[in-house]
C-alpha cells in the first residue's frame, strides 16, 4: 500500500482572479517535511508530473505541482511562458505565477518553510532556473533540460543547482555553459550531461525514455536535495 497522501488546491495567480489547480502529494505522518515545487513540460500537468510528485513524497517530501495552464486559456498560458524564457526572463508574469506556488507550498501545514526546493522539466526547468536566481525562499534547484535566463550574471546570486541535460538536445550546450558559470560564480552545483540521451529522456510516459540516464538522474538529484534542503 502506498502511504502517500494525495489531493489538489488552489494556487492565487498575481493580478487575476482565475487561480491555479496544482497536485499536492505528501508523506504519511506529522512532518515537517521538506518541500518541492514541481514545474511542468509544455505537456501541462499530466500523469507523468503527478508521479514525480508522488516520488518525491516517497522520498520524504512535500511535493506541489502547480498546472499553469489552468483558469486560463492553455495557448495563451504557453505563449506567455515561453516568452519568459526567451524574451522577458526573471521578470515575466509567469514567473510570479511561478512564486506564487512557493509561497503555496511554503504555507502548507506539514511543510518546513524553510526547506523548499524546485524541480521542472524543459519550460518547467528554465522556470526552477530562474526561481534558483530570484527566489531567496528556494534552498536547492533541480532542472531536466532547461533553458538558462539572460543575463549569466544573474547566477551569481543563484542557490546550489542540480542539472540533467541530454547529449543529443539544444539544451546540452546551454548545460555546459550552466556548468562553467555556476562554477565562476562558486555556486554548489552537479552538472551531468548524458551520453546518448535525447529531449525527454526522463519521462518513462514518452518516446525518448532512457531507463539508465533516468535511474541516475533521479539519485543525483536525491541526493543533492538531500544536502542542501537538511535541517539548518
Amino acid at each position: 500500500m502506498d502511504d502517500v497522501l494525495t489531493s489538489f488546491l488552489k494556487v492565487p495567480r498575481p493580478n487575476s482572479n482565475s487561480p491555479m489547480a496544482a497536485f499536492l502529494a505528501q508523506p504519511a505522518g506529522e512532518g515537517p517535511w521538506p518541500g518541492v515545487l514541481v514545474i511542468h513540460e509544455a505537456y501541462g500537468l499530466n500523469d507523468n508530473i503527478k508521479d514525480v510528485t508522488r516520488r518525491f513524497a516517497r522520498a520524504g517530501y512535500v511535493g506541489l505541482a502547480i498546472d499553469l495552464f489552468s483558469g486560463a486559456n492553455k495557448a495563451i498560458c504557453l505563449a506567455r511562458a515561453f516568452s519568459g524564457i526567451f524574451v522577458n526572463p526573471l521578470k515575466s508574469g509567469t514567473l510570479r505565477e511561478v512564486q506564487s506556488a512557493v509561497r503555496t507550498l511554503a504555507a502548507q501545514p506539514p511543510v518546513d518553510a524553510g526547506r523548499l526546493g524546485a524541480i521542472g522539466f524543459c519550460m518547467g526547468g528554465s522556470y526552477a532556473l530562474q526561481l534558483a536566481c530570484v527566489d531567496g525562499d528556494v534552498r536547492a534547484a533541480s532542472t531536466f533540460y532547461g533553458q538558462n535566463p539572460r543575463p549569466l550574471e544573474a547566477f551569481r546570486r543563484a542557490c546550489p543547482i542540480v542539472g540533467s541535460f541530454p547529449q543529443h538536445d539544444f539544451t546540452a550546450s546551454g548545460g555546459r555553459k550552466l556548468d562553467a558559470t555556476l562554477e565562476a560564480f562558486n555556486v554548489a552545483h552537479d552538472i551531468k550531461i548524458y551520453p546518448n540521451t535525447r529531449h525527454s529522456f526522463f519521462n518513462d510516459h514518452g518516446a525518448m525514455y532512457d531507463a539508465a540516464a533516468s535511474e541516475d538522474a533521479w539519485s543525483r538529484t536525491l541526493a543533492f536535495f538531500a544536502e542542501h534542503l537538511r535541517p539548518r
